[in-house]
């Protein structure tokens, strides 16, 4: 359990959490028309007669989004209803042209499943907590009021109205901050994974409402606030700390938390009032007289569960299991699509470059992956090309590697030359001179030449001075410049000290 608390002037609270993502349906199309949904386009420039309400239009639901919204959850595990329904949900907004927007109440598409945050000591939480999710429901977006485009006029773009959104509600089993920003951070790594929504944040195609209240631990449920629309994980989580801090002043100053819907103001980390909060009945939900109910057939779920990829919490144990990887490598690696990708693309390369299981050049792979690499980039800044860091050049300074002709500082430098300016790996180490020196004899040579001229310091390592051997490696390494392989150099010293 997590251990998140506020103090206030009278005693400890309680926060607790519940979160509505609206995730938008990865399609061509809209939720009932074929109008696009590319973004970025000019306003109002995808817009069919069915999203701008024009009398006699009627919606005809999208396979697609449907599909989508069945995948994803059967990848939180939760229940897939075959028989759902459209409401109607009735309010008046200028960006709505329609008066009301089409949704499900009462039976969803997707009923209870869940969601695993893994524990995360440094974060703040203790151990591994699976997060309820009440229900998935699909729904029509509206679009966008526009305020900064004229003086005394706000604009309206359509664009965004009919997009396909799923609303996935999850329980209020969330009691801290971080695990909010964990659950939300996983929600959009399956996503991802499964392809139903791209999880830009930025862009508004994942967005958070945030429902918070305080109570005393163990007692009843507090009264709730929403704060709407917030688009990054911190900004969720910012949300919180604010909103469970001023509710807690609130109570402690003799007033009561008003049910209402609010805003974050990004700009000063705090929420302000939007709109009292409306229950279902403000909104005069009826199912929508122009769509039949969804009725979903086996093979059409059949299908939907076949085409699932492999899932983060899978993928993370089949890496600790059968790659041997450290558990913060595995759940590092499977955190993001792209990641999990560049790896295994890597790890494929390189395997078949060295000729070993696959399993025991995981854990080289990994390091390079999560460590090296991005390091190396991360210092290049914007002289380094992604374009040039291929799997197979990677591999190649790998293979190089371990085969003992680079060392790790050696392969550091090839990588940020073929970052900058490309080329290929081996060819960078024998035209620059970054090859170790395996040669025996040149090294054997260089450590009797140190030895001869340290008699004193050989005495005093045969006389027990262990530490000292450090000494004659640095030697011999400043003396053939670096380029001495530390493996032959550490063996020709064992073997000459006795």
């Amino acid at each position: 359990m997590s251990n998140y608390r506020i103090q206030g002037a009278t005693g400890e609270w309680e926060v607790v959490i519940g979160l509505e993502v609206h995730a938008q349906v990865t399609s061509n199309s809209k939720l009932f028309s074929g109008a696009s949904t590319t973004f970025g386009a000019e306003p109002n420039s995808q817009v069919s007669l069915v999203d701008a309400a024009m009398p006699g239009m009627l919606p005809v639901p999208n396979r697609e989004c449907i599909r989508q919204a069945v995948r994803t959850g059967m990848a939180i595990e939760a229940e897939i209803n075959k028989w759902s329904r459209f409401d109607r949900k009735n309010y008046f907004y200028a960006d709505l042209p329609q008066g009301y927007q089409i949704s499900q109440l009462y039976h969803p598409l997707v009923g209870e499943g869940q969601l695993l945050i893994e524990a995360d000591e440094k974060s703040g939480i203790p151990e591994d907590k699976v997060i309820g999710i009440e229900r998935i429901h699909v729904e029509q977006d509206a679009g966008k009021l526009m305020h900064d485009q004229h003086p005394t006029m706000s604009y309206v773009d359509l664009n965004r109205s009919g997009v396909a959104l799923m609303e996935i509600v999850s329980k209020p089993d969330m009691t801290s901050p971080a695990e909010a920003g964990a659950y939300v951070r996983k929600l959009r790594s399956i996503l991802r994974y499964v392809g139903s929504c791209d999880g830009n944040m930025e862009e508004g195609s994942m967005r958070a409402d945030v429902n918070v209240s305080v109570r005393r631990p163990g007692e009843e449920l507090g009264t709730r606030t929403e704060t709407k629309n917030v688009n990054s994980v911190r900004f969720v989580m910012q949300v919180i700390e604010y909103e469970a801090n001023r509710q807690v002043d609130v109570i402690e100053g003799g007033g009561t938390v008003d049910q209402e819907t609010r805003l974050f103001d990004v700009a000063t980390g705090t929420t302000r009032t939007m709109r009292s909060k409306e229950d279902a009945h403000d909104y005069r939900y009826f199912p929508d007289p122009d769509l039949l109910p969804l009725e979903l057939e086996d093979d059409f779920l059949a299908a939907c569960r076949a085409s699932l990829p492999e899932l983060p919490d899978a993928k993370r144990t089949r890496y600790e299991k059968e790659l041997g990887l450290t558990p913060y490598n595995a759940r590092e690696l499977t955190a993001e699509v792209e990641t999990f990708g560049r790896f295994e693309t890597l790890l494929s390369v390189t395997a078949g470059k060295i000729g070993k299981a696959e399993a025991e050049v995981a854990t080289q792979v990994a390091n390079w992956a999560l460590s090296v690499a991005p390091g190396v980039a991360k210092g290049l800044g914007d002289e380094a090309n992604p374009a040039n860091a291929t799997a197979e050049a990677q591999a190649a300074i790998l293979a190089m590697q371990d085969k003992g002709e680079i060392s790790g500082g050696q392969a550091k430098e090839i990588y940020e030359i073929v970052l900058k300016e490309g080329g290929d790996p081996a060819t960078i180490a024998d035209d620059r001179g970054l090859k170790q020196v395996s040669d025996t004899g040149a090294i054997e040579a260089a450590i009797e030449d140190i030895l001869a001229n340290n008699q004193d310091k050989v005495e005093q390592y045969k006389g027990g001075k262990d530490k000292l051997f450090g000494f004659f490696v640095g030697q011999t390494m400043k003396a053939m410049q670096g380029k001495a392989n530390p493996g032959v150099v550490n063996q020709i010293l064992k073997d000459k000290l006795g």
